[in-house]
């Protein structure tokens, strides 16, 4: 139990992070998607697919999606993707309590339609939701399509929800996979929170739990902890609960800026907090040091005087009287030399985008340097269309597809980003750089009709794209 509850009045902790249907934040289109959902569910609409990175509250909609849908629907819950074809099957018939045969899969499908086909005489609909399904093996995911098929005269027998990380996009893109691709009727994107939805979440979640003063999250303090977690809201919670902690150890009930930066350094993601304050750090210095200079220039670029020539003299009677020389006013002084902006990547990005070797493909080695370049100086507000993410950096197939993708759109405008995690990487790919959200969304639907059905795209902030370098 947290230390800080009495401290701020709360009858239970807000910001844990294993998912609590009561504290389902239904902004940022969470309450639309479930929904959509929900609809999808009980009108036959065949395989729906929910992506969205780790730790943007997929297993949260799950699990409000199953206690949202009516008595007479019953839920299947799958948390272990990694099944095999066979174990798929009998996990299903285990949780309907179905007996099938143990030998052939032929038989065992057989026998759970005609379970189903019972079920379904009955009044009763069947639904499957299947998490972390972007690590199924391919021939279980083949499977799935398979279940889908499973129909009555008229109905579909079993209605099938999809919840993976971005990765899951990348592999139903396989040629192989074709067949279940087109079987997907709807696609929700898990997009990262605003700035502003932040905000709200933080006092929602707040108020779920019993609080009832005033805003305990100052703004600066939430737009802190909005950058530093990339709008996830598992990273909210990990750095809400911290500030939440250092202000009840400092006996305060406001969280402002130094409590928010006191649960960035304690988190393993600190660094990421760390690189998008930086530009405003480097935007000081270079403020100062320019009125340094512009002070220092007063007494450095004044030019020596510079000696009118003498008028020739005059012919008088007395001795001719040498012609006073007249000093120019001082030239102003030039002004200081503008500081060239500082790159918007920190070292440790940038050493990790030059760690991922191009083994001298030629497109992607240039692809990569153009991506560097647009990452150091593009504003965190900008926007780039994300086209997929994939697990496979072998910088062959990425070469093939660059080759391919310069027939279909300008190559200058896609750019690939390395990120690594765990000791791997993984390759982002995304297209442009937009002014804002509405003009990536537009550009978006002005997208070759080929990579819109191959792709789930998405508008990616810049902000975002380097913090999960």
């Amino acid at each position: 139990m947290a230390l800080y509850l009495e401290h701020f009045g709360l009858s239970e902790s807000p910001f844990r992070i294993t998912p609590h249907t009561d504290f389902f934040f239904d902004g940022a289109d969470r309450g639309a998607t479930l929904e959509a959902l929900i609809y999808a569910v009980l009108h036959d609409e065949g395989i729906v697919k929910v992506s969205g990175e780790v730790g943007s509250g997929k297993t949260m909609l799950s699990r409000v999606l199953m206690e949202r849908l009516p008595a007479h629907v019953d839920t299947i819950y799958l948390a272990t993707a990694s099944l095999a074809a066979d174990e798929i099957l009998h996990a299903i018939a285990d949780d309907l309590e179905c007996a099938i045969s143990q030998e052939r899969r032929s038989v065992a499908l057989r026998e759970l339609q005609e379970h189903l086909i019972r079920l379904y005489s009955e009044g009763r609909r069947v639904v499957i939701l299947i998490d972390e399904a972007h690590v199924m093996p391919e021939d279980t995911l083949e499977q799935v399509r398979l279940l889908s098929n499973l129909e009555s005269n008229r109905h579909k027998l079993l209605q099938i929800v999809l919840f993976g990380q971005p990765e899951l996009d990348a592999t139903l893109a396989k040629a192989s996979l074709r067949q279940l691709r087109d079987r997907i009727t709807h696609s929700f994107r898990m997009r990262p929170l605003s700035q502003p939805e932040v905000a709200k979440y933080l006092s929602f979640r707040m108020r779920a739990a019993g609080y009832r003063g005033p805003e305990v999250f100052a703004p600066r303090a939430a737009a802190l902890i909005s950058r530093a977690s990339g709008g996830l809201t598992r990273r909210i919670n990990i750095l809400a609960d911290k500030s939440l902690l250092a202000a009840y150890t400092e006996n305060t009930h406001a969280i402002t800026p130094r409590q928010a930066r006191a649960a960035v350094r304690d988190s393993e993601f600190a660094a990421s907090a760390r690189t998008a304050m930086r530009p405003a750090v480097y935007l000081g210095a270079a403020l100062a040091a320019g009125i340094a200079i512009g002070a220092g220039a007063q007494w450095i670029v004044v030019p020596e005087s510079v000696h009118a020539p003498a008028a020739p003299p005059v012919q008088v009677a007395s001795a001719p009287e040498p012609q006073k020389q007249v000093e120019p006013p001082p030239a102003p002084p030039e002004p200081a030399a503008a500081q060239p902006p500082s790159p918007l990547l920190s070292p440790a990005q940038s050493r990790r985008i030059e760690g991922y070797a191009t083994a001298g493909q030629q497109l992607l080695g240039q692809r990569i340097a153009a991506t560097r370049e647009v990452l150091e100086r593009a504003p965190d507000e900008r926007y780039a269309i994300e086209l997929f993410i994939t697990d496979n950096v072998d910088p062959a197939r990425m070469e093939r597809f660059l080759r391919r993708a310069r027939d279909m759109v300008p190559l200058e405008e896609v750019f690939v980003i390395p990120m690594s995690g765990g000791g791997q990487y993984r390759l982002r790919v995304v297209y442009g750089e937009f002014e804002s959200r509405e003009e990536a969304l537009e550009a978006e639907r002005r997208l070759p009709p080929k990579y819109q059905q191959a792709f789930e795209t998405s508008p990616r902030s810049f902000a975002e794209l380097r913090g999960q370098i």
